[in-house]
C-alpha cells in the first residue's frame, strides 16, 4: 500500500472543502487541478460529501481526493466505497484507527499533544494533523515540539491564511498545510470558479 507521505509528496497545500452540492464537485476539482493543486480534502460535514467524493473520483481521477473530518469507524467503508484515496481526522480513537488499518486507507490522524503524537507514532503514523492549528499554538507550538519529536511531521489546518501559509511551510516538521481559504463557501455556492482558480494558483505557488 502506498503511504500517505508518498501520495502527498510535493503537494504542499491541500484545499479543505465543505461542499453543499455534489454538482459543483467535478468542476471544482478540474479548476484546482488546472491551477496546479494535486489533492483535495472533502470534509464529511454535509450530506453531499460522499457524492462529491464519488463524483471527483469518477470524473477527475487525476486529482487525489480525500475524506476529511472522519470521526467513526462506520464512516470508513462509506468513504472507501465513494472512492476516497486517503482519509483525514481532527483526532483519533482506537476504533477509528482499527477500521482504517483494516480498510488499508492511507490516513492522517489528528494529534494536539505530545502524548497523542507519541501514541500515533507507535502505530506508524509519522504524518499527523494538527487542528485547530492556530488555536493550538500555531507556528510557535510546531517549532517547540519539533525538538523533542523530530520524527513527526504535521499537516496543520485551521487558522492558516495566505498571510501565514509560507511561515508554516518553512518549518521543517510541516509536510503540508490544509487550507480552507482556497475555496470560499460563497464562491463555491455561486460557482465562481474564476475566483477559486485565482486563489488556487496563488496557493500552488507557495
Amino acid at each position: 500500500m502506498t503511504s500517505i507521505e508518498e501520495m502527498l509528496q510535493g503537494m504542499h497545500v491541500v484545499p479543505v472543502v465543505v461542499i453543499d452540492s455534489a454538482d459543483t464537485a467535478a468542476p471544482l476539482a478540474r479548476t484546482l487541478l488546472e491551477a496546479g493543486l494535486g489533492a483535495i480534502e472533502i470534509t464529511l460535514r454535509t450530506p453531499a460529501a460522499l457524492d462529491a467524493i464519488a463524483a471527483i473520483s469518477r470524473e477527475v481521477p487525476d486529482l487525489l481526493v480525500g475524506a476529511g473530518s472522519l470521526r467513526t469507524a462506520a464512516q470508513i467503508d462509506a468513504v472507501v466505497d465513494a472512492g476516497a484515496k486517503f482519509g483525514v481526522s481532527p483526532g483519533h480513537s482506537d476504533a477509528l484507527l482499527e477500521a482504517i488499518e483494516t480498510a488499508q486507507l492511507p490516513f492522517i490522524p489528528g494529534a494536539i499533544t505530545p502524548s497523542e503524537s507519541l501514541a500515533l507514532l507507535d502505530r506508524g503514523y509519522v504524518l499527523q494533523k494538527l487542528f485547530p492549528a492556530g488555536v493550538a499554538g500555531g507556528i510557535p507550538y510546531l517549532r517547540a515540539i519539533g525538538g523533542p519529536l523530530p520524527e513527526v511531521r504535521f499537516m496543520p489546518t485551521g487558522g492558516i491564511t495566505p498571510t501565514n501559509a509560507s511561515d508554516y511551510l518553512a518549518l521543517p516538521n510541516v509536510a503540508c498545510i490544509g487550507g480552507s481559504w482556497i475555496v470560499p463557501n460563497a464562491a463555491l455556492a455561486s460557482e465562481d470558479f474564476a475566483t477559486i482558480a485565482e486563489l488556487a494558483r496563488a496557493a500552488a505557488a507557495l
